[in-house]
């Protein structure tokens, strides 16, 4: 299997390759009588373990951001962020997947989007706090059609992941990564690269940043892809919920500054 540029990829099983991502896991030899002997965790994993696995951990988080954005309690938005920081690197360093900690995971992030997306709702120009929720509601759609958009490419083989590509997006990754820690020191000193300052820069460079999440989408269907056709155990469907969740809000994030310095904030 081709390594996920995602670090919540990074312990899954190694299998070989190329799945149809829609189709495979069903109707294989003797997949029933497996089923029957083996339990719900190490049974061979197929396309509803990913689906059904995957809906859980963004219900969770969804549930976590309403009442985080009703609450109207700033403490939540905090406690979010340290939480799915923490539980982020823990599932992404875990060697076997662990269906609490990634819901959890999803729980805190829920709490710290709701929270942050309360924030921007609020601060919107022209509009009560109740009307700057369209600016939410746009950021949502946008996520959703990315995500979207991405799988019918990779669906339709319209982009193939290859290891040029895989390189290509991990080497994108570590790039904005330094860029962004550059950009958080410089701030604590004084020295402003402008990347977050809601300027041209810093369109273009959430821009890039959309790019590339929507790209990292491509390496974890793939991802997904291999260790169906290898038949790897149903619990690392949590772990693949997981590194698509993490995909998920940080392409939300991105979108959402982006609207903001769209509107001028």
């Amino acid at each position: 299997m081709r390594t996920s540029s995602n670090p919540a990829f990074r312990n899954l099983p190694a299998s070989g390759g190329y799945a149809n991502f829609d189709s495979a896991g069903f109707g294989q030899p003797g997949y029933a009588g497996q089923q029957t002997t083996q339990s719900a965790d190490d049974r061979p994993i197929t396309v509803d373990d990913v689906v059904i696995k995957t809906g859980i951990t963004l219900g969770v988080l969804v549930v976590a951001a309403v009442f985080s954005a009703m609450s109207g309690i700033p403490a939540l938005t905090f406690v979010g962020l340290i939480g799915g920081l923490i539980l982020g690197l823990v599932n992404a360093f875990k060697r076997e997947p662990s269906k609490v900690l990634v819901l959890a995971y999803a729980g805190f992030e829920g709490l710290f989007l709701g929270g942050l997306s309360a924030v921007v709702a609020s601060f919107t120009p022209g509009g009560s706090a109740g009307a700057g929720y369209g600016i939410v509601a746009q950021a949502v759609m946008g996520t959703i059609g990315v995500f979207a958009g991405m799988l019918v490419v990779y669906k339709t083989g319209a982009i193939r992941v290859t290891p040029k590509l895989t390189r290509w997006v991990t080497g994108a990754l570590i790039g904005v990564g330094v860029l962004m820690l550059a950009n958080l020191v410089g701030n604590l000193f004084g020295a402003d690269m402008g990347l977050r300052s809601g300027g041209t820069l810093a369109i273009i460079f959430s821009l890039v940043c959309i790019g590339i999440a929507a790209f990292v989408f491509l390496l974890d269907f793939k991802a997904a892809d291999d260790l169906i056709q290898a038949g790897a155990p149903a619990k690392y469907g949590w772990q693949i919920a997981f590194g698509l969740t993490m995909t998920l809000v940080w392409l939300y994030i991105e979108i959402l500054r982006l609207l903001t310095y769209l509107q001028g904030e």
